[in-house]
């Protein structure tokens, strides 16, 4: 197994806590230098906190762990192609890569709906990989809403 897939299933771990606990499932990990330094999952319902989304709490640890609102070095693993919020938390910390399991055709801001990470007139670019246990990663999610619909 890559590297890459290593740590997204430590993303996927995350999510499946984020679904125990009626939360939309999605899971985040910061590793620095082949570490994990931090990992969140999404618990805007639990925390009343419509910011609080995987990326976002992972990236709040992260900065804590490191002392340090600047990520570089960084790479976010995270279960589902960031929102618009998110994406500018990562341009925000300067995360060097960014690694994503499934698309969200409904409101990423990587490629499906916006290329917020390529926009030129920014002043950090983000490395980007998607597609990464893809599979995987858009079963929980809709294994979630199909539960949700019964």
């Amino acid at each position: 197994m890559d590297r890459d897939e290593q740590f997204m299933r430590m993303a996927l771990a995350e999510a499946e806590k984020a679904l125990r606990e009626g939360e939309v499932p999605v899971g985040a990990v910061v590793v620095l230098g082949g570490e994990v330094i931090a990992s969140a999952h999404n618990g805007p319902v639990a925390l009343k906190d419509p910011t609080a989304h995987a990326e976002i709490l992972a990236l709040r640890m992260a900065a804590a762990a490191e002392g340090n609102y600047r990520l570089a070095g960084t790479t976010l693993y995270v279960t589902i192609e960031p929102c618009l919020m998110c994406a500018g938390a990562l341009i925000h910390a300067r995360v060097s890569r960014l690694v994503f399991g499934a698309p969200d055709p409904k409101g990423g801001a990587v490629g499906s709906l916006y290329r917020v990470l390529e926009d030129a007139r920014l002043n950090h670019r983000v490395d980007v990989t998607g597609g990464v246990l893809k599979e995987a990663c858009s079963e929980i999610l809709s294994r979630f809403f199909r539960e949700k619909r019964l």
